[in-house]
């Protein structure tokens, strides 16, 4: 029929944005285990090695797209082939976030602060842009925004990355609000923990613990079930911790 866009794959598309090892490679994996496709996007290949070998365990239909979270076009332009080469995305998730630089307030940089707004804030908009539309018109999709506690209070040490996940929240609640009612589904997830992966590990050194850090694969089943969840009782935030997580006040 004329006009109608033609199914390039046929199982649902899950496209992940910051597909890395840890907490990406979890996603891709689990994502893939119950009948999606994978689109993972990063800026390169190798850096997705992880989440491309973890998902195609589960799926033949695993492909990367590049793009640069500092940079919302190439974002645009990245989920553009995915819908191109693809098809539409069912389940977009943003899995970026900025460096966790310290400093004082008052030692931040224009520049820094620039490049926190446009990983955090900006990257997440483009992407969530990208594949509202289609969303919106078929009444149907989730956006996974990956969060932290950062979300919910500034800091007088690491100032970037509370005012970039602030951003982040914010844009998350905007969305839910303007277009749960056209069946998207938008989530702000925050992570109130340490994951366990290969960077907590090195920086735990001999204090390593993995039973007090979050399982990068239990997080993934929390996005899994919240993806699950019926119209009737959405959950917009979650918090996700291990139960012997010191809760932050």
């Amino acid at each position: 029929m004329a006009g109608v866009k033609k199914k390039l794959v046929q199982q649902p598309i899950c496209a992940i944005i910051g597909a890395g090892e840890g907490l990406g490679q979890a996603l891709a994996s689990r994502f893939a285990k119950n009948g999606f496709a994978l689109a993972l996007i990063s800026r390169s290949e190798s850096g997705s090695a992880a989440a491309i070998r973890a998902a195609g365990k589960h799926t033949p239909y695993v492909r990367f797209f590049k793009a640069d979270a500092t940079n919302p076009n190439t974002i645009e332009n990245a989920l553009k082939k995915v819908s191109a080469e693809m098809g539409d995305v069912e389940v977009l998730i943003y899995n970026c976030r900025d460096n966790f630089t310290a400093c004082a307030p008052l030692e931040m940089s224009y520049e820094s602060m620039l490049e926190t707004y446009n990983v955090e804030v900006v990257g997440a908009f483009a992407a969530a842009k990208s594949v509202l539309p289609d969303m919106i018109s078929k009444l149907r999709g989730t956006i996974f925004f990956s969060s932290a506690t950062a979300a919910y209070r500034g800091s007088s040490t690491h100032p970037l990355y509370s005012i970039g996940k602030f951003g982040l929240r914010a844009l998350s609640q905007s969305l839910a609000k303007a277009y749960g009612r056209n069946g998207v589904h938008v989530i702000h997830v925050r992570l109130d923990c340490d994951l366990d992966v290969p960077y907590m590990r090195n920086s735990y050194g001999p204090d390593y613990d993995r039973n007090k850090l979050a399982n990068p694969n239990a997080v993934a089943e929390s996005y899994w079930l919240a993806y699950k969840q019926p119209k009737a009782a959405w959950s917009n935030e979650i918090e996700l911790r291990p139960n012997v997580e010191n809760w932050t006040l």
